[in-house]
């Protein structure tokens, strides 16, 4: 099992309205993403919502991840999710896109793609509705790696359409490309995923036990794959979760007992309507029970799945469990409300040193490994070839002497 942090740019209440609480939160995100690296952690995933106040102010992840790049040497980042739409952005700027971060990241960067969170997201981009996402996804996730091979790419249909040959530019870093893969939630979306060969990214708000059944049926359609979307099979199922891991046991589950994770899951009730509300149904602005949860109650959330908690020792007990169900990678949103900086820090070095090695003994990402398969799907060339595109040399000047 691998692990990694998820951040969305999460700004509950006023700060939300504040560019200078905006900010902060931002550049914390960075510095995390940026600590992790130091730590074992293999990946880090970055959100993308689009005018969703309060819930994600991630709009831009890519800029991000370049500036995390930067700062690092191992660890893999990913966009989760870019979603593709066609009047948001046309599909031959997020190949371009995505291929250039696989160069600045040389190989480091995860694509991961979905619908959108919701209507109201979607409803920003020339009114879209979610109901028109589905098929936008299907047609779009099938023409970006035949962007990323061919050399005069031209397409004509429903959705989009590039109408005479392009060279879409740059190609993707070294051999084959960013690994692929597909926001899911209900069990078709994850044998959707499987029958694909591309990665699942699960992000739950339910105890992560219930996604067994779900994670069951992306692996048994991965072991027949039909429809194969890439060079190679990117056989993964990332899922998210909380973990509160910190040396002293008692702070660390007195921060957990402060139960202040359940506005958040308003604003996941009011934006995410593509998907089952959570248990409490409680929709934003409705305000989430406000209670200190006594210890049998957060050990009862804990044997749920709701999330980890305790010192390292503890954690790994928890997360030896979590392995029954299935997940090939194990992410966490690192703690917002009611934690300091200080604290967030020390759970990314506790849990980077004394967790993760007892679970993850393989150095090499298994993307990465995955990559090494990759194999060429479509010719060269769509049409005859052109030699303006193919054989171009520099002018030949004069040279000074």
């Amino acid at each position: 099992m691998e692990f990694g942090l998820f951040f969305n740019g999460y700004l509950p209440g006023p700060a939300a309205h504040d560019p200078d609480a905006e900010h902060r939160m931002l550049m914390n995100e960075l510095a995390y993403a940026i600590h992790a690296d130091d730590f074992n952690w293999k990946y880090a995933w970055f959100g993308e919502h689009h005018a969703l106040t309060e819930y994600s102010h991630m709009s831009s992840p890519h800029p991000v991840m370049g500036y995390v790049a930067a700062k690092t040497d191992r660890i893999h980042l990913g966009s989760a999710i870019t979603s593709l739409p066609t009047t948001k952005i046309h599909p031959a700027r997020i190949a371009e896109r995505a291929a250039m971060m696989d160069h600045i990241t040389e190989g480091r960067f995860e694509f991961g793609t979905g619908r959108g969170a919701g209507s109201h997201e979607v409803a920003l981009f020339d009114g879209t509705e979610l109901s028109q996402t589905k098929a936008m996804w299907d047609e779009v996730a099938r023409e970006i790696p035949r962007m990323w091979e061919q050399k005069d790419y031209e397409y004509h249909g429903e959705h989009f359409s590039v109408p005479t040959p392009h060279n879409i530019l740059p190609k993707p870093y070294g051999k084959g490309h960013p690994p692929i893969w597909l926001a899911c939630g209900n069990p078709a979306t994850f044998a959707k995923a499987g029958a694909h060969g591309i990665g699942a990214i699960a992000f739950n708000f339910e105890p992560i036990h219930n996604l067994k059944g779900r994670v069951a049926a992306y692996k048994e359609a991965a072991e027949n794959v039909t429809d194969q979307i890439g060079q190679y099979q990117n056989n993964n199922v990332m899922m998210t979760n909380a973990v509160i891991c910190l040396e002293d046991r008692e702070e660390a589950r007195a921060m957990a007992k402060r139960n202040l994770r359940g506005y958040r899951v308003t604003m996941v009730n009011l934006y995410h309507d593509s998907m089952p509300k959570s248990p409490d149904a409680i929709v934003w602005p409705k305000s989430p029970a406000r209670f200190e949860l006594d210890d049998e109650t957060l050990d009862a959330a804990i044997a749920g799945g709701y999330m980890l908690c305790g010192n390292a020792e503890e954690v790994c007990e928890q997360v030896a469990a979590y392995e029954e169900v299935g997940c090939d990678q194990l992410v966490f949103g690192t703690p917002d409300e009611g934690y300091t900086h200080e604290q967030t820090l020390e759970m990314i070095e506790v849990f980077g040193t004394h967790v993760i090695p007892e679970f993850d003994k393989d150095p090499v990402h298994s993307t990465t490994r995955m990559r090494e398969a990759a194999v060429p799907r479509f010719p060269m060339f769509n049409g005859d070839v052109d030699t303006i595109v193919n054989e171009a040399v520099p002018p030949q000047y004069p040279v000074s002497i």
